[in-house]
């Protein structure tokens, strides 16, 4: 075994295990034919992480491409600490890779404390060849999929279907965005009865998002809202490389529409850095959002 291959057996190892000691259920996002654009695959799925790779928060992350079989990967909370909520996240990796602990796994252990059933997206990446724009179209088909397949299991889940959301980091952000904004508009033909539950978010919540503005900084069409569209939350840092002014003019356009949105524009933090603890202001976070979730009722227990 080569030292690299060392290197990349124990950091998936060590990857797993921080997540809850229950492995998580792992499921095919579709039952046959994959809808829309392939990933743009050069081999087979693995881990991109390099030894030399930066840290964020004095660890590496598992950087996994070549996603060509979309899955959900099912993390679900203490029966005690059960609140009936389920939210979709979707890692971030500008589509080209996935930030599978940082943006994935180490989010749904936090949802699972508080009391949410966590849906892992390993969504199809990569989207874009070298150099290119990434493009979303088949991450947000993969992203509404999982919304509705989280709500076909709402029974064997003890879910309420009304309380589906999802949540992404930076690329993973645009693919929730949109299919937040999309609101059960489905962007590929249904496939089976799951595709006969809604593919709306109930909410969302968008993490160093980019791509929502024009060079001009208007927002992008298809990034249109109305009352209609779901309550969001938004966290930035204003050195962040992927400009703040895209979650603000996503938020300036729901308040526009009379929609609840909550903005959180930090002074320092910059990007990447999903829930792990930093000396930056940004790293507060998450109690931000825990508040919202509990004030929007989003936090409540189902009725059994």
């Amino acid at each position: 075994m080569t030292s690299n291959t060392l290197f990349v057996a124990l950091l998936l190892a060590v990857g797993t295990c921080s997540v809850n000691a229950a492995e998580p259920l792992v499921i095919d996002l579709w039952p046959g034919e994959i809808p829309g654009p392939a990933a743009k695959t050069d081999g087979p799925e693995r881990d991109f992480t390099k030894p030399d790779d930066n840290l964020i928060a004095g660890r590496r992350i598992i950087k996994l491409g070549n996603v060509s079989k979309p899955q959900a990967h099912v993390f679900q909370p203490e029966a005690s600490k059960a609140n009936g909520g389920a939210v979709v996240i979707c890692p971030g990796g500008g589509f080209s890779i996935l930030a599978w602990d940082l943006e994935g796994t180490e989010v749904a252990e936090w949802f699972n404390k508080l009391g949410y059933t966590a849906v892992v997206l390993k969504y199809r990446v990569p989207t874009r060849q070298h150099g290119e724009p990434g493009t979303w179209e088949g991450p947000v088909m993969d992203t509404q999929r999982a919304l509705s397949l989280t709500r076909a299991h709402a029974a064997e889940w003890n879910l309420d279907p009304a309380r589906v959301g999802v949540l992404g980091f930076s690329a993973g952000g645009v693919a929730a965005a949109l299919a937040a904004v999309k609101k059960g508009q489905r962007l590929y033909e249904p496939s089976d009865k799951a595709d006969e539950m809604s593919c709306a978010a109930d909410f969302a919540m968008l993490i160093y998002p980019g791509g929502t503005i024009e060079n001009d900084g208007s927002l992008k069409a298809e990034y249109s809202v109305d009352k209609n569209t779901p309550p969001m939350f938004f966290v930035h840092a204003a050195d962040d490389r992927v400009t703040c002014l895209s979650s603000v003019a996503l938020f300036t356009a729901l308040k526009k529409s009379g929609v609840s949105a909550e903005l959180h524009i930090y002074s320092s933090g910059g990007h990447g850095y999903g829930l792990r603890p930093t000396e930056f202001p940004v790293t507060q976070w998450p109690e931000r959002a825990e508040t919202w979730l509990s004030q929007m009722k989003l936090s409540s227990a189902v009725e059994r």
